[in-house]
């Protein structure tokens, strides 16, 4: 459960820090408008976006198992922190953070890394997918400027609430949209290692603060984003709150845990590496606990900004840190500037973000998978968007395991996940 920090830092050269510091900063740049993103859809503050992104990220990459890893807030959490902060209030989120992280924590203890290989892979493929859809039908609003007072949470009454707002579809909000989305999409394709993301979104605000188009944006939204980080405290505990938020803390820690197990062997496969799994569950584990502490969202490993960072240069979990650094840095000095950021960019940003977790490339495999496979994709999938992520993964899982068994001594059984 060695960090890989101390297996990397012996050696250490200028040079090493150079493309480090190069990656760093070019993740931030990635990292900071998603995490405004999604603490906005979360329905939190989006200055919790960001004391995440600084904490989290910085601990993660501290302490974790893998060289390039990058934590912070990711799209996975949107649909469950948005159902906590709903039921229970932000304090009611924070405390289930740091459950959550203590409980990872524990998991790493007692080496409980390696368990993922156990979850089928057509369960994590069915409620990622769902996800996305979740995310993506909740960004409408702002994609369209939608004029609604307040947006329903299931799935059905939410596309029923924001089609009898049609009326009042903004065009200037589409237009903004639409050309931060194809802003991300030209520039990710012609120069992939820049952080076109941040230039994209940027360009679009900055056409809303010049002409004065009515478009909503953080600031006219939120208010002025803080300069510095919360001091740390605990949230209020109680013997009866703990009861009740049990259930959304072991939801909070499987995701962090399988998210960025996940984004670890993607990552061991672009640098021909291997992570330490237990070292990255506990690393995962203190990073909530950090958060829940300044009062942020739930982190994890973000297999995108990980990949970007490989993709910048990035070798060694020192990139991670400067990334959290450069982040705090923005927040003290340019926090302002931050709050012109458009709310249809974010919004067609987390569209994308969306798409792209759904991963369209695997789709039509799936369709070459045994048909139990293909079934409890789609269950998956349809419990996630209709029904709660824990039911969700906990009838997949179940249902998943038990195929597993029935298949036990058939040449064709499942293997690991192929991620």
């Amino acid at each position: 459960m060695k960090p890989k920090i101390l297996s990397t830092l012996p050696g250490y050269s200028l040079s090493a820090f150079r493309a480090d510091a190069i990656a760093g900063v070019s993740v931030a740049m990635v990292a900071l408008p998603l995490s405004l993103a999604i603490a906005i859809a979360s329905g939190a503050d989006p200055a919790k976006g960001l004391v995440t992104a600084i904490v989290a990220g910085f601990m993660i990459s501290l302490l974790g198992g893998s060289r390039v890893q990058i934590g912070g807030p990711t799209g996975a959490f949107i649909v469950v922190v948005y159902g906590v902060i709903a039921a229970h209030g932000y304090d009611g989120l924070v405390l289930a953070t740091l459950m959550a992280g203590v409980i990872l924590v524990i998991a790493g203890l007692l080496r409980a890394g390696n368990l993922v290989a156990y979850v089928p892979e057509p369960v994590i493929n069915g409620f990622t997918i769902g996800i996305g859809v979740i995310i993506a039908t909740s960004q409408l609003k702002d994609l369209f400027g939608l004029q609604m007072e307040s947006v329903p949470a299931d799935f059905f009454p939410k596309i029923a609430a924001m089609w009898a707002a049609r009326g009042t579809v903004s065009l200037a909000a589409v237009a903004i949209g639409l050309a931060a989305m194809v802003g991300i999409v030209l520039l990710r394709r012609i120069w992939p290692k820049f952080p076109g993301l941040i230039v994209a979104v940027g360009l679009a605000s900055a056409v809303v603060a010049l002409v004065g188009l009515p478009v909503e944006t953080i600031f006219s939204r939120f208010g002025n984003l803080p300069d510095h980080l919360p001091m740390p405290g605990l949230p209020d505990i109680s013997w009866a709150r703990v009861a009740e938020l049990l259930p959304s803390a072991f939801v909070i820690a499987f995701l962090a845990g399988v998210e960025s197990l996940l984004s670890a062997m993607v990552a061991d496969r672009m640098i021909g590496d291997k992570h330490r799994s237990n070292a990255e569950v506990m690393a995962q584990g203190a990073a909530n606990i950090a958060s829940a502490l300044f009062g942020g969202l739930p982190a994890t490993g973000a297999i995108a900004r990980t990949a970007t960072n490989v993709r910048a240069g990035g070798r060694t979990p020192v990139a991670g840190l400067v990334h959290a650094v450069a982040i705090l840095a923005v927040m003290m000095l340019a926090a302002p500037l931050a709050g012109y950021l458009a709310m249809p960019a974010l919004a067609g940003l987390l569209i994308l973000t969306a798409w792209n977790m759904s991963e369209p490339a695997k789709w039509r495999s799936y369709l070459s998978e045994p048909r139990a496979d293909q079934l409890l994709l789609v269950l998956t999938l349809v419990l996630t968007v209709l029904a709660d992520l824990t039911v969700a993964i906990g009838v997949g899982v179940a249902l998943g395991l038990a195929l597993r068994l029935r298949r036990r001594g058939d040449p064709a059984e499942w293997s690991e996940p192929k991620r």
